[in-house]
């Protein structure tokens, strides 16, 4: 059996990955300060983690009508109502970095309808909770009102391809017990500055 080295909080590394799997770990070092635990995780099954991470990164930060923070909107929502741990705080430290708010990624966890958040974004993140609660009884009349918010049939789409990743992806962090790297707490907490 392999010698593995020992990565924060209990996931284990191999010790032999592949060059484009290190590359990637590099890379993340080098951008964020840190490996995300769910890639670490990902790093035994490395033919998924290269789908995963091309799926997330077309899905989070690809060409979309919605902007890359109304994405991470729906991603802390859909896990707050899933209890995900690691995706409620990765992703809370994403929306207060895209947002310029060290406030709004905590609210939208505890409860989003009372966020400062658009009408828009609060349609968004209702169709969201639908889709996580009770998929099969999503209709039309719930579409119309995304429509009616402006979001086009592509929009609708990538609204309802984030929430189902994230459920997946919910579950599989829940199920494996994955916790967040230590410094997604801390990201993005400076007031922001105006101004005034």
């Amino acid at each position: 059996m392999p010698t593995k080295t020992p990565v924060e909080l209990n996931l284990y590394l191999p010790v032999d990955l592949p060059e484009d799997i290190a590359t990637l770990f590099s890379k993340c070092q080098a951008k964020l300060g840190l490996i995300p635990n769910v890639l670490v995780a990902y790093a035994h099954r490395p033919e998924k983690l290269r789908v995963f991470s091309q799926y997330y990164n077309e899905l989070m930060l690809g060409e979309s009508g919605l902007s890359k923070l109304e994405r991470e909107m729906i991603a802390v929502a859909v896990s707050s109502m899933n209890d995900c741990w690691y995706c409620q705080v990765a992703h809370g430290a994403a929306v207060r970095q895209y947002s310029g708010n060290p406030i709004l990624g905590d609210a939208i966890m505890i409860n989003y309808r009372y966020a400062d958040i658009t009408p828009r974004q609060k349609a968004m993140l209702d169709f969201a909770e639908r889709l996580t609660k009770d998929s099969a009884q999503i209709g039309d009349k719930d579409r119309q009102i995304l429509r009616d918010h402006r979001l086009s049939e592509e929009d609708i789409w990538d609204v309802c391809e984030v929430a189902a990743f994230f459920n997946m992806s919910n579950r599989l962090a829940s199920a494996t017990g994955m916790k967040p790297n230590p410094d997604y707490h801390f990201q993005a907490r400076s007031p922001w500055t105006t101004d005034k």
